[in-house]
């Protein structure tokens, strides 16, 4: 079952990109490469991207000796529904290699759950100049070893709003909550708020400069997550196709016991401009 739905989701992104109408004057021109960091600095663009996102995170586990790999799929397909409005679908699915991180050590491998997040965002910012989109949020039990996942289904609202200016500066915040619906009776109920104030600076000839805190707070548990990301990207041509490249460390301000210490990423975006 949960590999069907993740095969389903997978066919969805990828009809969505190759039919996804978009409007002309929102879509950055291919051969500007700032205009490109600049609409990946907004996560509600009107610009078909798929990030290949690996993070590393270290010093996690009872023993503080663990670590976890992360390769994070990230479709983006915008879809317009009207001269007005967009549809943005924002996936995250998971792939997971981890050792020593659970009590009783061992390694543990696979698909996590999935996130689908779909916002309802105006193509025209407002006349202040703020960018908004807004709507659901649904965690999926996807993943392939229950430890890697919390076996529940969940739902909760979700909105990103930020302010671009035309020296380059790109400044807001996503936020959802996910609450656990269905699932598992056996497994804690999911109750969590994501957090993500971003700052982001275009430096000139597609490179960018961005810093985020990835927050969560698990109300179940009454415990942040607050990890401190400080990235650098570069927009570029690999075998003739328009990419960006983006590398970064992080650090944890707060976290659980057994939380990680210290992190890496690495991301590889692949882009359509239209």
């Amino acid at each position: 079952m949960r590999t069907k739905v993740l095969i389903a989701i997978s066919a969805v992104a990828l009809a969505a990109i190759g039919n996804a109408p978009l409007p002309a004057q929102a879509v950055p021109a291919p051969a500007d490469p700032d205009a490109l960091a600049r609409a990946l600095s907004n996560p509600v663009a009107s610009l078909i991207s798929v990030p290949l996102q690996l993070n590393y995170d270290a010093g996690q586990g009872p023993e503080g000796d663990g670590d976890r790999w992360t390769l994070n799929v990230q479709p983006v397909v915008p879809i317009a529904l009207s001269p007005q409005w967009n549809l943005i679908s924002r996936t995250i699915a998971p792939l997971i290699a981890q050792s020593d991180v659970l009590d009783g050590g061992g390694s543990q491998s696979g698909v996590g759950d999935v996130l689908q997040s779909l916002f309802l965002s105006p193509q025209a910012p407002t006349h202040s100049g703020w960018i908004w989109g807004v709507g659901p949020a649904l965690l999926l039990p996807t993943a392939t070893d229950d430890r890697l996942g919390a076996e529940k289904w969940g739902l909760g609202p979700t909105a990103v709003v930020l302010r671009q200016t035309a020296s380059g500066w790109t400044s807001g915040a996503l936020v959802n909550h996910l609450w656990s619906v269905a699932g598992n009776d056996e497994r804690t109920d999911v109750s969590s708020t994501f957090l993500q104030p971003f700052l982001a600076k275009v430096l000139g000839k597609g490179a960018s400069a961005t810093v985020n805190f990835e927050s969560t707070y698990d109300w179940k548990t009454r415990h942040w997550t607050l990890p401190l990301n400080l990235s650098y990207s570069k927009v570029t041509k690999l075998g003739g196709h328009l990419v960006s490249v983006a590398g970064g460390l992080r650090a944890y301000l707060d976290k659980p016991e057994g939380g990680p210490d210290w992190g890496a990423r690495v991301v590889l975006t692949f882009l359509f401009p239209r």
